[in-house]
């Protein structure tokens, strides 16, 4: 199967039921999940799990990836120091669709204990339904991967 089809998936132990979750749900839509997350509930620290997932969507070992801890933010701050890596927390399908469409989002955060299961599922299907509309959004985002330097 090809990169566009993979899709990583990573969290802290604060997230590893949400995780589970979304790695099924997206699996019956036909992704290639790669879960790299933890499997038992022993406290880790999200930014090694942030980098690693973000580290196979930069490499473009995957396409895309969805990151989650307890609220989202640790995670996704980790994952964003990746070189190539656009990645938004969402607590809506609103944020998730336009994430994609306006900042050609490659990543997603989520935090476990803020939104729901069910939500959490909703917002990941906003996610990977959604297009970079490129036009007038190209430049802005250009000037976003500009800052990395």
């Amino acid at each position: 199967m090809t990169a566009s089809k993979r899709i990583v998936l990573s969290s802290d132990h604060a997230a590893i039921q949400h995780r589970q979750a979304v790695a099924a749900h997206i699996a019956a839509k036909g992704w290639e999940v790669v879960d790299i997350g933890p499997t038992t509930p022993e406290s880790t620290h999200y930014p090694k799990h942030g980098e690693a997932a973000a580290r196979r969507v930069a490499s473009g070992d995957c396409q895309l990836g969805i990151i989650l801890c307890g609220t989202g933010q640790g995670i996704m701050m980790a994952a964003n120091k990746v070189k190539g890596i656009r990645c938004g927390v969402c607590t809506d399908t609103f944020s998730a669709r336009m994430i994609r469409e306006h900042n050609d989002a490659n990543m997603l955060s989520l935090g476990a204990r803020v939104v729901g299961e069910g939500l959490a599922l909703d917002i990941v299907d906003a996610f990977l339904a959604a297009r970079f509309e490129g036009g007038r959004h190209a430049p802005r985002v250009e000037m976003i991967k500009a800052l990395e330097g």
